[in-house]
């Protein structure tokens, strides 16, 4: 797999560097240059892309076989839950959307079903608060909006 993680290395490094120049293009926000602007997070993630990418071109991993087709499936219902989420997030609001998706991984990785919920509820409402309270973006609510 040396000379895949290589390739895959650079398309990642690729994909990096204009991810972050894109960024840099964002629209300064109404009053002005701000510390955090609309272009700080995605930044921050081209540069964390981009260490890991230069990372797996410089110590990819060694020969390994092929991941079991449990495997596969399980990372498939990872991305279709995914996809739920960013489908609901619009109409049923980030809480829900989040507190059902947090809810059912939890438990696809073995939790109970009492803790799954516990996590995905705390999980999903601690986030709502630290957007819209900390950081100040507002997240859908969706059914939560009165």
């Amino acid at each position: 797999m040396r000379i895949n993680d290589r390739v895959f290395g650079m398309l990642m490094l690729i994909l990096a560097v204009v991810y972050g120049w894109e960024a840099t293009k964002f629209p300064i926000p109404f009053g002005g240059h701000e510390s955090v602007g609309p272009e700080t997070f995605p930044i921050m993630l081209s540069i964390i892309l981009g260490v890991s990418a230069i990372y797996l071109m410089v110590r990819p991993d060694e020969d390994e076989p092929w991941a079991p087709v449990a495997m596969l499936i399980e990372l498939g219902v990872v991305v279709i839950s995914m996809l739920a989420f960013a489908w609901a997030i619009e109409p049923i609001g980030f809480m829900p959307a989040a507190a059902l998706v947090v809810s059912f991984l939890s438990w696809r990785m073995g939790a109970s079903i009492a803790k799954s919920l516990i996590t995905g509820v705390t999980s999903s409402v601690v986030i709502f608060f630290l957007f819209n309270n900390v950081l100040e973006l507002a997240l859908p609510l969706g059914l939560l909006e009165f």
